[in-house]
């Protein structure tokens, strides 16, 4: 077996691996062992706000406790800001591991003096899943195109819809719903470009997908006037143009980038 498919295997072993699994594309969910966890186990908001916060900064370093009040509670006084935080970790450890004996370190979420991070090795996290399965595709491209296309499918097939659609609204999770969805739409456009020669309707379809997401990604255009062009569609090829054309030139006041005018010139002049 390749390093590559070693590595696409890992990928895909690791949730049914982990003890804890989570689930932030298109909704929330947690599941300990095979059990759900219902909104009732977690009992206040502001441990599920808590947790889903560790989730979203999970690749970055331990935080400060007090980093981490100031990122998701701003209206909390600093009176009150230290219990809150104790009694919704203390939450948080009561639904992950609810058998845990006293004076036993939790599995879950590790703390390092005041710092705490979210325990990765453990903790299964779907947008990780496919951050991972897209790095693959990326990397193997041009080595080994049946691989890439079987990652990013695997991927794509994960991505539900946006990071924890119940913190839109929320500042701490913009940054990274905005990197998964960045991460989503490059996918769909990098699968539908390796599949274009032999299955230009699945090109079409991801790149009508990647614009319902952003209607003024130009890549997504583009990829569905070449497949267009491949299925002999000429007037399909000068519609997507026009839509285009029309989307840039409204939302930015451009044009589009020069490539894709050729492909639209070529199909008019025939």
């Amino acid at each position: 077996m390749s390093e590559a498919k070693t590595t696409l295997h890992a990928i895909l072993e690791k949730e049914k691996a982990a003890e804890i699994k989570v689930k932030t594309l298109g909704e929330f969910t947690v599941c300990r062992g095979v059990h759900l966890i219902d909104s009732k186990e977690w009992g206040r908001d502001r441990t599920i706000q808590l947790f889903q916060f560790l989730v979203s900064s999970r690749v970055r370093r331990a935080m400060h406790k007090e980093q981490i009040i100031d990122r998701i509670w701003e209206d909390i006084s600093s009176d009150t800001a230290d219990q809150t935080f104790k009694v919704a970790l203390h939450g948080i450890h009561k639904v992950l591991e609810p058998q845990r004996k006293s004076r036993v370190e939790p599995k879950y979420i590790l703390r390092q003096g005041i710092t705490y991070q979210l325990n990765t090795r453990l903790v299964w996290v779907d947008a990780t899943a496919v951050e991972e399965l897209i790095s693959l595709a990326n990397r193997t491209i041009g080595a080994d195109d049946e691989l890439s296309i079987i990652a990013y499918q695997k991927a794509l097939s994960m991505y539900d819809g946006i990071y924890l659609p119940n913190r839109s609204y929320e500042d701490w999770s913009s940054a990274e719903r905005e990197r998964i969805q960045l991460l989503a739409i490059g996918a769909m456009i990098s699968l539908g470009e390796l599949m274009l020669h032999h299955n230009p309707m699945e090109s079409i379809r991801l790149a009508q997908q990647a614009l319902l997401i952003d209607e003024v990604w130009e890549d997504g255009y583009r990829l569905q006037m070449q497949a267009y062009a491949a299925k002999g569609n000429r007037p399909m090829v000068i519609k997507t143009f026009k839509q285009c054309e029309k989307v840039l030139h409204e939302e930015f006041g451009i044009k589009p980038l020069p490539e894709t005018r050729r492909i639209f010139e070529t199909e008019q002049a025939r």
